[in-house]
């Protein structure tokens, strides 16, 4: 069947004013000026655009699709995520990641959960690998899982400066950082290498040192959890200057004055005048949110969710923090570039229909994904395989 969106604005990221969009099977066929698109003797849904804002669907590059948790023991563990909560998101595609829990979760079992996904309607892709090195894969190695496993697109996240983390040598993590390169160039994927980032004081010294001694580009990898605190976003700025990709992660509001929120985080990157277009947002959602004493002692954890995500989108888009041509970018068409995420990231003819179409509020009001209409109206059309939503 056909769709037909009439008379809504498109941001693509790039505001290109009011249009209409022909959606045939999972892509956009047509964006054409409002009422040059004619299609006779065939079925058309017709969806009234007007007064509405389509933008791409959100790309959410670090989800604990699998569940995260388990640093208070097997009761911690947090629970999987589900293709509702990612419709009431608005978001479309997700890169999963297993944490600090390598033993009870599995690479092969994210990679299952990736699959369900997709067939439940949603885009999904996976890194290899877990907090510790040398990290776990499928095939024995990241760069045979990059180049034969089609879902798998990198590595991650694989913690630094943390307590939890495997306290990796910097030789380890360089040779990490090349397995990904050599395996994304022979599979024809981007190979990331992606870091999760704690408090400790080495900060990101080895992603510095990295592109000082080797040839090794700084888009080969990212950090994430880079607004944590204070120093380690002071470097993340400077990591921008040098070329780098930083990912900032949503969640609930920041608990002391070290923690910058991504709000606060993007305003005083774009004050900086740094660009934008290297920085990503994720939700680590469903991963645990630990809180450890001075002697690393649990002694709180949560879940965070995606609804932190949007909660943040909106307020940016609201209170005017960027254009929302940047806020469009680092929630979206960022991610879709530098993952290498073909027909992503953009509305334009032959991508992906992967739309959210938003009021002027950035409530929504339709989510499709691959076509699909996962929200309708504001209401969600989408139940997943297990799902008790009637």
């Amino acid at each position: 069947m056909f769709q037909l969106i009439s008379q809504a604005r498109i941001f693509s990221p790039q505001d290109i004013g009011v249009k209409d969009i022909l959606i045939t099977d999972e892509k956009i066929a047509a964006v054409e000026e409002p009422g040059k698109i004619k299609i006779e003797g065939l079925e058309v849904k017709k969806i009234d655009g007007s007064g509405l804002v389509v933008l791409p669907g959100f790309i959410d590059p670090h989800v604990h699709i699998l569940g995260g948790g388990g640093e208070g023991g097997p009761a911690t563990r947090a629970p999987e995520i589900r293709v509702e909560d990612c419709a009431l998101a608005g978001v479309t595609t997700v890169i999963g990641c297993l944490g600090t829990d390598s033993i009870t979760r599995h690479v092969s079992s994210l990679l299952a959960k990736a699959r369900a996904l997709e067939i439940e309607g949603l885009n999904a892709w996976i890194y290899a690998g877990a907090y510790n090195l040398p990290t776990p894969t499928i095939t024995g190695s990241v760069r045979s899982d990059l180049v034969l496993i089609d879902k798998i697109i990198g590595a991650g996240e694989i913690a630094l400066s943390d307590h939890r983390s495997s306290q990796p040598t910097y030789e380890e993590f360089l040779q990490l950082v090349a397995e990904c390169r050599v395996g994304g160039m022979l599979g024809g994927k981007a190979g990331i290498a992606h870091f999760h980032l704690g408090d400790g004081n080495r900060g990101l010294d080895y992603l510095f040192r990295m592109i000082k001694e080797t040839e090794i580009p700084a888009t080969q990898v990212i950090p994430t959890h880079t607004g944590r605190n204070r120093p380690l976003f002071k470097q993340a700025m400077e990591w921008i200057k040098l070329g780098g990709f930083i990912d900032l992660t949503t969640g609930p509001e920041p608990q002391g004055a070290e923690e910058l929120s991504v709000v606060e985080a993007l305003s005083q990157i774009k004050a900086a005048n740094l660009p934008l277009s290297r920085v990503t947002v994720s939700s680590d959602s469903n991963g645990s949110l630990p809180v450890f004493n001075e002697k690393g002692e649990l002694i709180g954890l949560t879940v965070a969710n995606q609804k932190d995500f949007l909660r943040t989108f909106q307020q940016i888009w609201r209170e005017h923090i960027l254009s929302r041509q940047e806020a469009i970018q680092v929630f979206s068409t960022n991610a879709a570039g530098f993952y290498k995420l073909s027909g992503k990231g953009k509305v334009e003819t032959g991508f992906a229909a992967d739309l959210l179409l938003i009021n002027e509020a950035a409530e929504l009001q339709y989510v499709f994904s691959r076509g699909k209409a996962l929200i309708e109206k504001g209401q969600l059309k989408i139940k997943g395989t297990f799902s008790t939503i009637q």
